[in-house]
C-alpha cells in the first residue's frame, strides 16, 4: 500500500486517483502508523514552502519522512513537495528543508530571459541526463506538466530529469531512496500515469 501524506497542501485525490488507474493502492492519510507501514511515501504539495513545512512541522511529519528515509523506504516529493527534500528554499526569504538531498531552491526569476512567463505553466519536454528506472517506460524529449516559479539548484549528482525553459532546469532527481519530481505526474497523462507505475513497480 502506498501512502499519500495529507498535511493540507497538495493534489491529495487527483494523485489517489492516477495510482489507482495504474493499478496501485493508495490510501490518503496523516497517520503515523499507516506512514510507516506504507510501502513507499509521496509527499505532494503545492504553494508557498514555508507553509508547507510548517505544516508537515505542526503534524509531526517531518520527523517521521526523515526517520522512513533512514530505514530505505522510497520516497517521493512532487512539485512543492520534491522541493521541502532539499536543504534550504530562498522563497521569501530562507528556510530550512528536510534535508534529504543536497541542493536548495531558488528563484526562477532574475535566472531566466525576464521575458519568459513565471510561475512557468505547461508543457515541457523531458532530458535524461543518465537512465533512472523512475524513466525506464518514458522517451527523451517527452512532456510533462509544470507548474513552478522556483526550481532546484546545487544539486547536479543528483538530477535524473532536466527541462529547458531557456535554461536547463531540474524536473526529477533522486538519491538511492528519495525521488522528486518538480512536474506533477497526475497531471502529465500516459506519460505521468508510467512514471508513476514505474515507482510504484519498484
Amino acid at each position: 500500500m502506498i501512502a499519500i501524506v495529507d498535511y493540507g497542501v497538495g493534489n491529495l485525490y487527483s494523485l489517489q486517483c492516477s495510482l489507482k488507474r495504474v493499478g496501485a493502492e493508495a490510501v490518503v492519510t496523516a497517520d503515523e502508523k499507516t506512514l510507516s507501514n506504507a510501502s513507499k511515501i509521496l509527499l505532494p504539495g503545492v504553494g508557498a514552502f514555508a507553509d508547507a513545512v510548517a505544516k508537515l512541522k505542526e503534524k509531526g511529519l517531518d520527523e517521521l519522512l526523515k526517520e522512513q528515509a533512514k530505514t530505505g523506504k522510497y520516497i517521493m516529493g512532487i512539485c512543492l513537495g520534491m522541493q521541502m527534500l532539499f536543504d534550504e528554499s530562498h522563497e521569501y526569504g530562507v528556510h530550512q528543508g528536510l534535508g534529504l538531498i543536497k541542493g536548495k531552491v531558488v528563484p526562477m526569476r532574475g535566472l531566466i530571459d525576464e521575458r519568459l512567463k513565471v510561475p512557468h505553466i505547461g508543457w515541457n519536454g523531458l532530458r535524461f541526463p543518465r537512465p533512472h528506472f523512475l524513466f525506464k517506460d518514458v522517451k527523451e524529449g517527452d512532456c510533462a506538466y509544470f507548474v513552478h516559479s522556483y526550481f532546484a539548484t546545487d544539486c547536479d549528482e543528483s538530477v535524473i530529469a532536466a527541462t529547458e525553459y531557456d535554461k536547463l532546469l531540474t524536473a526529477a532527481v533522486a538519491k538511492e531512496n528519495i525521488l522528486g519530481c518538480q512536474f506533477h505526474p497526475e497531471k502529465s497523462g500516459e506519460v505521468g500515469l508510467k512514471i508513476l507505475k514505474a515507482f510504484c513497480e519498484v
